[in-house]
């Protein structure tokens, strides 16, 4: 199944809406503002909530905690490399691979792919899509994805200043 993610682009805080195939809204994103460190939920069509992200802070490099009801299901780090951006993640036994700045990656579950994530370059804002094989962990991968997105928003956050 597909996915889509636009952020806003003129927006006082973090927005995601994300949309399934038939571009509908299936769940909606929204960061705090003002805090320390990214804290983000995400909501269902039915407005409630499903997951909540919180990035540690004090970390030389991004670190997200990510809660379903309130208990903790896995830690998502950037991982330091010269040359490559790698991720690790506690939790299910995934490999990140690709260009994950440029929103072209995939994940892998022992070497089978399970979600391929691709930018859409001809959209106005961060557009991107994301391409599910595996229905079973749909929400874990979103969530993941979500949480990627956050790490390299604030690397760049962190560049221009």
């Amino acid at each position: 199944m597909k996915y889509y993610i636009k952020q806003k682009v003129f927006s006082l805080k973090e927005q995601f809406t994300v949309k399934n195939e038939d571009e509908q809204d299936a769940y909606y994103v929204e960061g705090k503002l003002f805090t320390l460190g990214s804290k983000l939920h995400i909501y269902n069509t039915n407005n409630e909530e499903i997951l909540y992200i919180e990035q540690k802070i004090w970390r030389f490099l991004p670190e997200f905690d990510i809660y379903q009801q309130g208990e903790l299901v896995a830690t998502i780090k950037k991982e330091f490399r010269f040359f490559k951006n790698d991720y690790s993640i506690n939790g299910p036994d995934w490999d990140i691979e690709g260009s994950v700045m440029a929103h072209d990656y995939v994940i892998r579950e022992r070497e089978k792919v399970v979600a391929d994530i691709s930018k859409k370059w001809l959209s106005w804002g961060d557009s991107y899509a994301i391409d599910i094989q595996d229905n079973s962990q749909k929400e874990l991968l979103l969530r993941a994805v979500i949480v990627i997105d956050c790490v390299i928003s604030a690397s760049r956050k962190q560049g221009s200043s």
